[in-house]
């Protein structure tokens, strides 16, 4: 009797093996010798199982960082890269299937097989980054905070483009550019010297009598 897994398993050797989605899914029922019905019960389409496969990765990353002792310990930051970390050593398991699933998207924008997985994503960065703006780690700034998870999400899509491009040995590039992507991103999420100037230049403009009375 069909699965969740043992469909997700089957379409993955299927188009590993083919180069491209089964031309039917009576094709790919009668290859996997069940009935065109079971496959139905779990999933309406051969890009629902594809999504799937992304959101169970993520998930499943989800689960193991939070299961973690020193979880409720990390920073922001911290959690941010954890995840990062976690889910391209899960994902290297998958490289094969995860190089063909991208390489074949040609929309601009977020890949159709990642929408699902992209609202797991944002639903955890929006919390560990509500924990930093609480906690004041980041930077409450009217209109651009509300942004900060727009800005992670691309840079979950530039690392993964890097890591399908990476070459090195055990993929250490790409621990690089997580490292460095998302320390920089953070960064811009601190105050910075720029927040100083903002507020000084709100001080002056609330202020602004105060140069008449001067002299200046």
């Amino acid at each position: 009797m069909a699965t969740t897994e043992s469909i997700q398993k089957a379409y993955i050797d299927y188009v590993l093996t083919e180069g491209q989605q089964p031309k039917s899914v009576y094709v790919f029922a009668k290859r996997n010798k069940m009935a065109e019905e079971e496959f139905y019960r779990y999933f309406g389409s051969f890009d629902a199982v594809e999504q799937s496969v992304w959101t169970d990765l993520m998930q499943k990353t989800l689960n193991e960082i939070r299961g973690q002792e020193i979880w409720s310990q990390y920073s922001a930051r911290e959690k941010a890269l954890s995840f990062f970390y976690s889910f391209f050593e899960l994902l290297k398991g998958n490289r094969s299937f995860a190089v063909y699933s991208i390489k074949k998207q040609r929309s601009i924008g977020t890949p159709k097989v990642l929408e699902p997985a992209k609202e797991i994503f944002e639903e955890f960065a929006i919390s560990i980054l509500n924990e930093g703006l609480e906690s004041a780690e980041l930077s409450d700034r009217k209109f651009f905070s509300k942004r900060y998870k727009d800005a992670l999400w691309v840079q979950f899509g530039f690392v993964l483009n890097f890591w399908i491009n990476d070459d090195s040995a055990g993929f250490e590039k790409t621990d690089e550019a997580i490292e460095k992507g998302i320390n920089v991103t953070f960064d811009l999420f601190q105050r910075s010297p720029i927040d100083n100037l903002f507020e000084y230049g709100k001080f002056l403009a609330k202020n602004g009598g105060l140069k008449e009375k001067m002299g200046f």
